[in-house]
């Protein structure tokens, strides 16, 4: 008999009303936020299916907001997402598109941008808050991950033989951090890999040693860091 967890069944701890349609949608806007480089000053979230149908009445939009900002899945702050991105003076639109019969209903492409560059992602939520990014500046990648059940790092490296190894050994020589999930998607020579982590929280200086390793270009949480 296989074993699940409440969260397993229930979803995440989150702000709700929906796991699929807030907390997922939340993971995804973090996980845009996690790769854009610098801070966004204007954000179009461009809304497929059901995303696009229901996102007012099940908070996606504030949601997706609120990802982007850092918020965590179970943030009461998400219910003012609007006003705090307004405060942040960060531009946002939400756009009803059809991304195309290819895509999950509950579909999402992210574009950030400021006056130095501009990311696009595409997420998908697919239930029970577990979310798959298929998209990074419009090159296909396959990353799963679980809002609101684990801490998780994105992490920017080279193709090298054992580097995720040896950042799994270097993370679990934290004390109270370990790895319970590793997944890898590669496109044009590089490869991204999503860590997630379960135990205390890991903090910022800790973060940037990990940026010092041979092989790694960036490491990023999919929330704000404390400094100590």
């Amino acid at each position: 008999m296989s074993q699940h967890s409440i969260f397993d069944i229930a979803g995440p701890i989150m702000v709700g009303p929906s796991s699929s349609h807030t907390a997922g949608a939340c993971k995804i806007g973090q996980f845009a936020r996690a790769l854009f480089h610098g801070t966004p000053k204007k954000v179009t979230f461009y809304l497929h299916g059901s995303f696009g149908e229901v996102y007012h009445g099940h908070a996606t939009d504030r949601a997706l907001l609120g990802g982007v900002m850092k918020f965590k899945t179970r943030d009461e702050r998400m219910k003012e997402s609007f006003d705090i991105a307004n405060q942040h003076k960060l531009e946002f639109h939400f756009v009803i598109k059809n991304l195309g019969e290819q895509y999950h209903p509950n579909t999402v492409k992210i574009v950030l941008e400021n006056i130095h560059t501009k990311m696009s992602v595409i997420g998908s939520s697919i239930g029970g808050g577990m979310i798959k990014i298929v998209k990074i500046n419009e090159i296909d990648v396959n990353l799963k991950g679980r809002a609101g059940r684990f801490e998780s790092l994105v992490i920017g490296h080279e193709k090298k033989h054992n580097l995720i190894e040896r950042l799994k050994d270097a993370i679990e020589q934290l004390k109270g951090i370990e790895v319970v999930e590793t997944q890898t998607s590669t496109f044009n020579g590089k490869a991204i890999s999503i860590l997630s982590l379960q135990g205390r929280r890991i903090i910022l200086p800790e973060v940037l040693e990990l940026e010092k390793m041979e092989g790694v270009e960036f490491v990023r949480s999919l929330h704000k860091l404390e400094k100590e």
